[in-house]
């Protein structure tokens, strides 16, 4: 009851347009933040996501929100576990791309025009956690052959893999995201750049066909709800704590 006070009273602006529309997803979703890295933290996650599954019924799907690699020193362990999880888990599971998978995929296609962008911002630890050191970010022949050596080293299909990553997930009115959506335009009409991005307008500008977003990628100390956007990326690479919120019709909760 006071989790859907809370998300009734903080669904509605107090100034400019209102967003009033209930959360109303087809199943309980299980929705984590922004990874990066941390295996462990990952691990702990689904611990406690098996827990509360334990004491529920009905249908549920766990999505994973982006930027499983950088910062942390498990991007590796953190990519195959994710890759493996579908074969294991009691319910379906989605991965969506992130901004840093992009940045990833983007430095294997064309490491030196994209390779300085991912390195300065974390792709060197993912690097490392694929046993490859010493990048010389300012040699553009050394980003050609970290390239090389990183693909080499990737499991067969991770790369193809990554690259399917999808970029939005909806069951009902919600939508899961990486960074956001364009508040004006259609959840069909959104462009890949700002649903992995973001967008300027999306934590300003309430959206007007009542659907909600839960998205990572803006770290925030613990969760946020307001005028329909759920924000769920608590910096787990350095505060320690991976988000996992549970959003059910009219409730949203955290497993801690």
């Amino acid at each position: 009851m006071i989790v859907r006070y809370l998300i009734d009273r903080l669904a509605v602006r107090r100034r400019g347009p209102q967003f009033s529309a209930p959360l109303q997803p087809d199943v309980r979703v299980y929705a984590v933040g922004d990874i990066h890295g941390r295996h462990d933290l990952l691990m702990s996650a689904l611990a406690r996501i098996d827990g509360d599954l334990a004491g529920c019924d009905g249908p549920s799907a766990l999505v994973f929100l982006g930027d499983y690699v950088d910062r942390g020193a498990q991007s590796a362990q953190v990519l195959e576990k994710l890759r493996a999880l579908p074969g294991t888990s009691p319910i379906p599971v989605v991965t969506l791309m992130g901004n840093h998978e992009r940045m990833m995929l983007d430095f294997l296609a064309d490491p030196v025009s994209c390779g300085r962008l991912w390195l300065h911002n974390g792709g060197l630890t993912t690097m490392a956690s694929f046993g490859i050191e010493d990048t010389d970010i300012s040699d553009p022949d050394a980003l050609g052959s970290a390239a090389a050596d990183l693909r080499a080293a990737l499991p067969a299909g991770l790369e193809i893999w990554l690259s399917n990553l999808p970029l939005l997930w909806r069951s009902g009115n919600l939508v899961c995201v990486h960074a956001a959506l364009d508040p004006r335009l259609a959840v069909s009409g959104q462009a890949d750049t700002t649903m992995i991005w973001g967008h300027p307008d999306f934590r300003t500008t309430p959206r007007r066909d009542g659907i909600w977003v839960a998205h990572g990628h803006t770290v925030v100390d613990v969760p946020e709800i307001a005028d329909g956007r759920i924000a769920l990326d608590t910096g787990a690479h350095f505060s320690g704590l991976l988000t996992v919120g549970v959003l059910e019709e009219g409730t949203f909760r955290t497993l801690t």
